[in-house]
């Protein structure tokens, strides 16, 4: 009996792994023209920092956690998601001590025990970034116009702004409260998770995708009435900045995200296109999260994409890479040579494939055509006599004679 994966942990193969290679490489581009800088944390973190940071009422906390105690009894957990792992190292690091404003950004794999489906699997893949020290609402307005500038880059439009603010511990508590009392007045119509939760976290009945609590928060009173005057300034502001730089956005009052550290502004890029799992980024401003986990008082703000699902947005696109040139070689003494040219080529920085099992020159053109390469270069007893070859341009079909000379050969493909 063969061994099969994991349900869950999905396999990444070539010609699916190139896409995520350009979707990285953009990443770093575009985050680093915003003056970010990458971060790379552990993946096996102390449980204790996400209990902390995401919330003991929260489902990722209650349910969809890989958590284990070690040989060493300590209680340790499969990182759920990335922020917390990032603000972990900021303080541990004293980071802040050079300097409290941080922009880093991440890349990784992180780990929820939920039902596997198309775009969201149980070991899942997010980038994402963070800014530390800067409570000023153009900091929120340059993270959002960053993320839509990423998604405009990959040549992604369906993807729209939504924004929100969630208040304050001054004001969300009176906001908690009505809310609290809206939902026990229709509690019937509540799932049993968001029954269960009523007391401690009832801002997720808004955003259950369960029909019942759907009907059941249908005139639900928005967060936005009950900011207090400097949060309406600051969601105020961080309008009017995306305004002034051209990023689009709409407001959803029903968002509430499912991390208990977020404050004030909290965003999420939707989409029509992947089903049920609209959101393909997420985030928001964590004012007081790192005094919670024991570093000084900073503000901070970030966001994370999932980046199957950026991937499957990109479904259409084919980012496997050509090689510059294929080599057809027929008889032993040609694959010599063929061999000795390929590997010239490559280390003057070409690409190069050739077949290692001297089949037909018609069986070689075919598998030049499966490669999709630029050239073929044909190479045979006659051609090596000659010192020169065909060199086909697969593109166009055209077909000239060149020298058996790497440097030649080089700057026919740059050409």
């Amino acid at each position: 009996m063969s061994i099969t994966g994991i349900k869950g942990f999905n396999d990444i193969l070539p010609g699916e792994v190139e896409k995520w290679q350009h979707i990285e490489a953009a990443a770093r581009r575009i985050f680093g023209l915003y003056g970010f800088s990458e971060i790379r944390v552990p993946i096996l973190e102390k449980t204790e920092l996400f209990c902390r940071s995401i919330g003991d009422s929260t489902d990722i906390v209650e349910k969809e956690m890989y958590s284990f105690v070690d040989k060493g009894e300590n209680k340790v957990t499969m990182r759920p998601e990335g922020t917390a792992s990032i603000m972990r190292a900021f303080i541990e690091h004293k980071l802040y001590v050079a300097d409290p404003v941080a922009k880093l950004y991440y890349m990784g794999p992180m780990f929820r025990y939920e039902r596997p489906q198309k775009g969201r699997y149980r070991q899942f893949h997010q980038i994402g970034a963070e800014v530390t020290g800067i409570a000023d609402p153009k900091v929120d307005a340059q993270v959002l116009t960053m993320l839509c500038h990423f998604f405009a880059e990959l040549g992604l439009t369906e993807p729209h702004l939504q924004i929100n603010s969630l208040g304050c511990p001054e004001c969300r508590p009176k906001y908690r409260q009505v809310l609290k009392d809206f939902l026990k007045s229709r509690i019937g119509k509540l799932c049993d998770d968001c029954r269960r939760r009523i007391d401690t976290n009832p801002l997720r009945a808004l955003d259950c995708k369960a029909a019942g609590c759907k009907e059941a928060t249908e005139g639900a009173p928005s967060v936005l009435d009950y900011l207090c005057h400097d949060c309406n300034d600051h969601f105020a502001k961080t309008r009017c900045h995306l305004e002034s730089v051209g990023t689009s956005y709409s407001i959803n009052t029903r968002m509430v995200r499912g991390l208990d550290y977020y404050t004030r502004t909290t965003f999420e890029l939707v989409t029509g296109l992947l089903g049920s799992q609209s959101a393909v980024a997420a985030g928001g401003r964590y004012d007081g999260l790192i005094s919670d986990l024991g570093g000084p008082s900073l503000p901070g703000i970030g966001f994370a994409m999932g980046v199957e699902r950026v991937a499957l947005l990109l479904a259409e696109k084919d980012f496997r890479k050509r090689p510059d040139f294929f080599i057809a070689a027929l008889g032993e003494t040609a694959q010599e040579e063929a061999f000795r040219l390929m590997s010239g080529l490559q280390q003057k920085g070409c690409s190069v494939e050739m077949d290692f099992a001297g089949k037909s020159l018609k069986s070689q053109m075919r598998r030049a055509d499966k490669f999709n390469a630029h050239f073929t270069l044909i190479l045979g007893e006659d051609e090596l006599v000659k010192g020169t070859a065909a060199l086909k341009n697969m593109d166009s079909g055209t077909q000239t004679d060149v020298r058996l000379n790497v440097d030649v050969l080089c700057k026919a493909v740059a050409s």
